[in-house]
Order: structure tokens, then sequence, then C-alpha cells
């Protein structure tokens, strides 16, 4: 089979085209390198740069490959940038995976997408842990772009039949156990790998807000492992295999950790008691986010087995120190 990824040259997109491989698939690769690494790319996969806002370039991969599915990671990921520069965020999360969607449906027999969608989507949840079906109601621009590709997958499963599974990321995180691959973003904004530098560098370390309405006032998370993660989509993969339609799922694990926890533990894992520094809230970030996974857990068999955080804070760490020579 061979499979489609854009962003491939990303986080989550680089792990999951080792995977693939390992799997024997083959894999080719999309992605415009203004914020991924040509070397992060697996070297067996066919690689081509381009971007996904041009109807051209993308109508032309699908005329010279035939492919039998797609894993749709490009986009931008940062709720805080969203905040700040709203239409990069439109434009490259949906009006990319639109070009993406399109040509997927219009091919000779339609495509089947996975999509790299977000915890985002449900904004601050009425109830804890999160199912599926709970109000989808954004509270940044990136949500809202996610949001808006999961609606317009859904449309044209009714209008041309194109199945497809949107994955509801929690918080990934985490690096493969040899130190070889982990996370690399540019502007770097999540907790963990800024905690990890911080670490590393000895230096002060900024924690936005210890006013949420939780046990130590800080944000709560569901955080998953990367390599759980790309397991998910191999699962989903096989699913749309077997079955079409249109399906939603919370890739998490249904247990959460505050910033403080986060922060505790890479102090543990490193030996460093690093200084930090309470900032304001970011603007747009909700206060409490866990997955109810008990739908992932059924349907698709999903089980984590790298998602405890110290695991999780141990692989990034490990991988953070050797590349910070």
């Amino acid at each position: 089979m061979k499979i489609l990824v854009t962003g491939g040259a990303g986080y989550i997109g680089s792990f999951m085209t080792t995977l693939l491989l390992e799997k024997g698939y083959k894999v080719v690769v999309v992605d415009n390198l203004s914020r991924g690494y040509k070397y992060a790319v697996d070297n067996r996969a066919e690689f081509i740069i381009g971007d996904l806002n041009k109807e051209d370039f993308v109508s032309g991969i699908f005329s010279n490959n035939e492919f039998e599915g797609i894993i749709h990671f490009a986009g931008y990921i940062s709720m805080a940038e969203s905040m700040e520069n709203p239409y990069i965020y439109f434009q490259n999360n949906f009006l990319a995976a639109l070009n993406v969607i399109d040509e997927a449906a219009k091919s000779k027999n339609p495509v089947p997408i996975i999509f790299s969608s977000t915890a985002g989507v449900y904004g601050n949840p009425i109830r804890i842990p999160i199912p599926e079906n709970h109000p989808r109601n954004p509270t940044n621009p990136y949500g809202e772009s996610k949001l808006m590709v999961e609606k317009a997958l859904s449309w044209y499963r009714e209008i041309y039949g194109l199945s497809f599974v949107g994955l509801r990321y929690f918080n990934a995180a985490g690096a493969s156990s040899d130190g070889k691959m982990g996370e690399n973003h540019n502007p770097e904004t999540h907790i963990i790998p800024n905690a990890i530098k911080s670490a590393i560098n000895n230096s002060e370390f900024i924690l936005y807000g210890d006013d949420y309405k939780t046990e130590d006032g800080t944000c709560i998370r569901d955080y998953i492992h990367v390599l759980d993660l790309v397991e998910a989509h191999v699962l989903a993969l096989e699913k749309l295999q077997e079955n079409k339609g249109g399906f939603f799922y919370n890739a998490g694990t249904g247990k959460g950790y505050s910033n403080r926890d986060i922060v505790d533990m890479v102090k543990k894992v490193s030996g460093i008691d690093f200084k930090v520094k309470i900032a304001q809230r970011r603007p747009g970030d909700a206060e409490r986010l866990v997955a109810d996974p008990t739908t992932i857990n059924t349907e698709l068999g999903f089980k984590p087995k790298y998602s405890d955080i110290e695991t999780i804070v141990r692989t990034a760490f490990e991988w953070h120190k050797q590349n910070s020579k």
C-alpha cells in the first residue's frame, strides 16, 4: 500500500513515516519545510517538497500516484501564535487541508484520510473526561481551524463517500528510546521541551498562569507518547480498510497532569532544580483538557505502552540532551 504523509518532516509526521515503512507500507512524504526538517524524513520514503496551498501542486501529486491512504499532519500547531496571527492558521490548517481532501474525494476511488485534529476543538470543557460527543467550542483560531477541517471532512463524506478518521490529539510528547528522534519545533511552545531546555541550560523557565481553578492553579493536560500516537494512526488506517465511514476518536490516555507536575518531573529526571517564573496566562489556553479514551480503546483496540509521564519526560530529556551539544 502507498500512503501519502503530509507534514512528514515534522515531529509526529517523521515518527509516522518510519513506523509505516517498518510495517511494509510505501510512503510518499510531502512537506514545505517551513517548520519541518529534511533530515527528519526517513530516507526510505519518497520526499516531495512543496506547498499544499497550491492547488496545481496538490493535483500533480495525485496525478502521479495512486494512494490507498492519506495521513494529514501538515499545519501549524501553536494556540498562542494563532491568537497573534490567525490568518496563517486558517490558510495553512484549513485551505491546505481542503486541497488535499478535495483531491482525495475526487480520485477514481476516494482515498481514505486520517486527519490530525486536536482536543482544542472542545474549548473549555463542560465535563471531564471529555467524550467525543462533547460540544465543540474552540477558544482560539488554531482549534477553530481544525474544527473547520473536521466539518469539511464530514461534508465530503456525505457528498462523495469519502472515508476518514479524525484523531483529536491531546498533548503529544516524548521521543524515541534510542534518542535519535524527538521534538524540535521552531518556535517551540510546548511545556515539556521548554522545561527540559531550562534544565539543560540551567536557565529560568516561564510558567504561564497559576490562577486557574485547578488543584495547584496551573493548567491540566492529558499527555500521550508520540510512539503510542503514531500507532493509533496505523490502527485508524486499518479500520478504514475494513469499514467505510467517518469517525472521530480522542487520542489521549484519560490521565491529567498539571503544568507544575510536568516541571517537577523534568526536575526529577534531569536532577536540576532550575528556577521557575510565573507569568500571566497565555490567551486562548483552556483550563483542563483530559480525554475520555473509551471509544478509541474499544473500537480500535488502542492500548498506550509508553504514555506514563516519567517515560515521556525521560525519553524527551535524553533526546534534547543528545541534541543540545
